[in-house]
């Protein structure tokens, strides 16, 4: 059998970081091919397996190996404290590209309008699976698939339809931008197919998807307040949907 560091190196360049128990735990339930993982405490995972994955505990019973402490970190760029790291192949994108534009959609699809912190873009993805959206797209440069998004999403990424898009690419449906010129948010109902468009967090929407918006619609807020984090705004967006009408897959 190949060692693990070797299936690591063999595999690196083109795979997705699973940082972490829980993006692990969450990558294997949402049915990710992993070709490769370490511990530095195989039975200390195990353990924490059966008390919160029990569902996945036997997967990970075969694909654990231990590795040395100094082996581990230097498979990645910051330890995560479980001491669990992995290498997931990451959906194709023509897969991903038919689940968003496949119609008639049973969830909205999130859109980030040229995001710039990793770790909200991350906590989105979280939120957009939680929710059983469609998928969540990102336009900019931002890669929705860095390694820190995927930290930040706990391995998430693979219960969704994560892609990069441009904004004349988006999927089809009624796209519901949020600004504060817009209409309030709780006199709205949003439809199933809605694409909801959150801006940046420094400059709100970009012209181009202003222009393509349907829809503004405004979060409710205490005047002299400048704005919400960007997850915080997607989670009040999604819940309205989800209370108004819209329905978690799987529930």
């Amino acid at each position: 059998m190949t060692d693990p560091l070797t299936r690591w190196r063999e595999h690196a360049d083109d795979a997705v970081l699973l940082d972490g128990f829980h993006a692990l735990k969450h990558a294997l339930r949402f049915g990710a091919e992993v070709p490769v993982a370490v511990t530095i405490d195989r039975r200390a995972a195990l353990a924490l397996a059966e008390d919160l994955a029990a569902d996945v505990r036997d997967a990970l019973d075969a694909l654990l190996t231990e590795v040395p402490t100094q082996a581990y970190a230097s498979l990645v760029p910051r330890p995560h404290p479980t001491g669990v790291a992995a290498l997931a192949v990451r959906p194709s994108r023509e897969a991903n590209l038919r689940r968003l534009t496949h119609t008639p959609r049973t969830a909205p699809v999130v859109v980030l309008d040229n995001p710039r912190n990793l770790g909200n873009a991350g906590a989105v993805i979280r939120l957009a699976a939680g929710f059983g959206v469609t998928g969540v797209v990102t336009t900019g440069t931002l890669d929705p698939w860095h390694p820190t998004v995927v930290r930040g999403g706990a391995g998430l990424h693979f219960a969704t339809a994560v892609e990069r898009l441009a904004v004349d690419e988006l999927p089809p449906g009624p796209v519901f931008a949020l600004d504060p010129e817009g209409d309030d948010i709780r006199g709205v109902k949003l439809p199933d197919d809605a694409v909801l468009a959150f801006g940046s967090e420094r400059s709100g929407l970009s012209a181009q998807l202003r222009a393509r918006a349907d829809h503004l619609l405004r979060l409710p807020m205490r005047p002299q307040v400048s704005s919400y984090n960007l997850a915080t705004s997607v989670a009040m967006t999604l819940y309205h949907w989800s209370a108004t009408g819209g329905a978690l897959q799987g529930s």
